[in-house]
């Protein structure tokens, strides 16, 4: 395939409008949520909404059609439900709106996020997972890879293969709507998972992988980039989402961490030959990816 990816896109923040203090992640520290409770959470959901809906319409009006969006949007949303909020029907009136957009949402909520885990950290884990898939099903989109909710598996806990297994049984605990949105990353360090080592989950809950990289590069397994690719590639049912990025450490600042993301784009991305969408997980944001678009860096 010649040219950039089919859909190139970023994650989170637009920083064209952030210096107009346009952003979709405000929040506030529990403290304060004790204090101002609901009302509060609930108007700085509104405004977190309203914004996502102009950060989507800029992506439109500037040729992105793939974005990440925040996991932020609801501040605390551990501690109450959606239709809790007062603002309940003007939030979910943007997210429809949102949702009629022409373009490919996903979300990557944090690492703290581990299936495999026991005991709070697999309920606040279950939690969080599926205030983000309620977050798609307000916003009207079908349940489908097509809008990927991506995470990691977490910890090894001293056990690969039981901790792979554990993450297959809880799989069982989500909702059918969270199953079918659900992607796992293979991740930048040895101790943990590398896509080689995805694939078991994919052969028994059929999860698609989203390849990453640059995380391949630091932990690659006995898999060429390619042989990766490809491995990761025929785990989907859509057209796939994958993460790309360059090496701060390489590029930009020798004494950066190994696992440090460039501001910008300095290399190709070899899709080799297939059809892929690209989150390009870059410092500058939307900024790398156009100027990756204005230098033509080929695929």
């Amino acid at each position: 395939m010649d040219g950039l990816p089919l859909n190139a896109g970023y994650a989170c923040i637009n920083l064209s409008l952030q210096a107009e203090k346009i952003t979709s992640n405000r929040g506030m520290i529990k403290k304060t949520f004790t204090q101002k409770g609901l009302a509060y959470a609930s108007e700085l959901a509104l405004k977190n909404v309203q914004d996502l809906l102009k950060i989507v319409d800029w992506n439109i009006e500037n040729g992105f059609r793939l974005f990440r969006i925040s996991s932020d949007l609801f501040p605390w949303s551990s501690e109450y439900r959606f239709a809790e909020l007062p603002d309940y029907a003007d939030i979910r009136e943007t997210l429809e709106e949102i949702g009629s957009r022409p373009i490919r949402l996903t979300a990557h909520p944090g690492p703290f996020n581990q299936l495999a885990g026991q005991g709070s950290v697999l309920e606040n884990t279950i939690k969080d997972l599926e205030a983000q898939s309620e977050v798609f099903d307000l916003m009207g989109l079908t349940p489908s890879h097509w809008n990927k909710i991506n995470f990691h598996v977490g910890g090894a806990y001293g056990d690969k293969s039981s901790t792979l297994a554990r993450f297959t049984s809880n799989f069982s605990l989500l909702s059918e709507n969270l199953r079918a949105r659900l992607t796992i990353e293979n991740d930048d360090r040895v101790n943990l998972y590398s896509v080689e080592e995805l694939i078991y989950l994919h052969e028994v809950i059929g999860i698609p992988i989203v390849f990453d990289y640059f995380h391949h590069a630091l932990n690659p397994g006995h898999l060429t980039e390619e042989e990766a690719f490809m491995l990761a590639y025929n785990t989907w049912d859509v057209r796939p989402v994958f993460h790309f990025s360059n090496s701060r450490r390489e590029y930009e600042d020798p004494t950066a961490r190994r696992e440090a993301h460039a501001d910008w784009v300095y290399t190709p991305v070899n899709t080799y030959g297939k059809q892929v969408d690209v989150v390009f997980e870059c410092k500058m944001k939307e900024l790398a990816v156009l100027r990756m678009k204005s230098n033509d860096l080929a695929v």
